[in-house]
């Protein structure tokens, strides 16, 4: 059997996955749970379309579920406590200064399921995220990018 891969988590992001979570388990599931048992109300289930949309609901929940717990069995949290500010690792707030836009972007480094670059959290996986990794204040990366080949020039790193 594969070895699951380590999912790197925030508290922040710990606890959002954990909302989800019952949220799913409890609410949406009774809600599912009372529309197959209206749309059985309904009669026949072989034209019964809310019946098959229920049932297509619940599937995509449970899938969600599995996928929820799944993650949250393989959850390291990052310890804000382990985090230094010598050089950019998972976790780290940096301010990098972009030479092909000539401007100072910041962007936070988190694990994958975290991600959301359009409020500046980037995954460690990405090209950006995996090219900043390792590097300190004051050093020139290069970043392969599709379009091309970016320039940034780290600023600061905080935690």
């Amino acid at each position: 059997m594969a070895m699951a891969k380590q999912v790197l988590l925030t508290d922040e992001g710990l606890k959002k996955l954990e909302n989800e979570l019952e949220e799913l388990k409890g609410n949406k599931r009774k809600e599912i749970a009372d529309k197959i048992e209206v749309a059985r109300s309904f009669g026949d289930l072989s034209e019964n379309s809310e019946y098959d949309e229920a049932k297509n609901e619940q599937a995509i929940v449970e899938a969600r579920i599995a996928e929820l717990e799944a993650t949250l069995r393989n959850v390291k949290i990052l310890d804000e406590d382990d985090l230094t500010t010598e050089m950019i690792h998972v976790g780290s707030k940096i301010k990098v200064f972009d030479k092909e836009f000539n401007e100072e972007v910041s962007y936070q480094i988190v694990g994958s399921t975290e991600a959301d670059p359009m409020n500046g959290r980037i995954s460690d996986e990405s090209p950006v995220g995996k090219a900043l990794l390792g590097h300190k204040v004051g050093d020139v990366v290069d970043v392969e990018v599709p379009d091309g080949v970016v320039t940034f020039e780290i600023l600061d790193i905080a935690k």
